[in-house]
């Protein structure tokens, strides 16, 4: 089954409302994992990194202007990274720690923080490079939500799957991406020389 909600009807109040959705879904789901190809993943950003990206958001869709109180609803939901109750398994493209999210100052300030947050137990962070050769297609990023549903998040809306062979696939595609990417002390290169990239540029 597949549901699909245009993006400017679920944020016709602003980024509030649908950040706190979020909240909820990451306090009921005890483990998640997620393959985000071009950018960071929502729950490891940085406050400068997400208010570019929700101030994108507000103004490529035209949705209320709620900017600062959706960023720290995001914030809010990174506490799951360190309750204890919760674990991760995220897997970023390397090209997403080079896509230009506010300019030099905001992405070193990123890279720090996944370099500090890398090692949390909470959490299994890998990093595909963008050398890796993969055993599956490119394919676009989702969230597997438990074992319940998968997200993807479009231009014009958000969809989930929720029939038991699309997520069996999606297990065999985050494997098979997991294989190839990049952990430990090999992940904290690729993000470490990232920051030498950024550290340059804000030279």
């Amino acid at each position: 089954m597949t549901s699909s909600i245009p993006w400017q009807q679920r944020l016709s109040t602003g980024t509030e409302d649908i950040q706190d959705e979020v909240i909820r879904w990451y306090r009921q789901t005890p483990y998640g994992k997620g393959y985000v190809p071009n950018m960071i993943w929502g729950t490891l950003q940085t406050e400068a990194y997400a208010t570019v990206i929700l101030r994108r958001v507000v103004d490529f869709l035209g949705v209320p202007d709620d900017v600062r109180a959706g960023v720290a609803k995001r914030m809010e939901r990174q506490q799951v990274l360190y309750d204890g109750e919760h674990r991760y398994d995220v897997i970023l493209g390397e090209q997403g720690l080079y896509t230009n999210v506010g300019g030099p100052e905001v992405m070193c300030e990123q890279m720090e923080r996944l370099l500090r947050d890398i090692d949390l137990p909470s959490l299994t962070l890998g990093v595909l490079a963008a050398t890796a050769e993969v055993s599956v297609v490119p394919m676009a990023g989702f969230n597997m939500r438990g074992s319940d549903s998968v997200h993807y998040e479009l231009v014009s809306s958000g969809v989930d799957f929720t029939d038991p062979a699309e997520l069996t696939l999606h297990e065999r595609a985050f494997a098979a991406l997991s294989d190839a990417a990049s952990y430990g002390e090999d992940a904290k290169g690729l993000i470490a020389k990232a920051l030498k990239f950024w550290s340059g540029e804000a030279n």
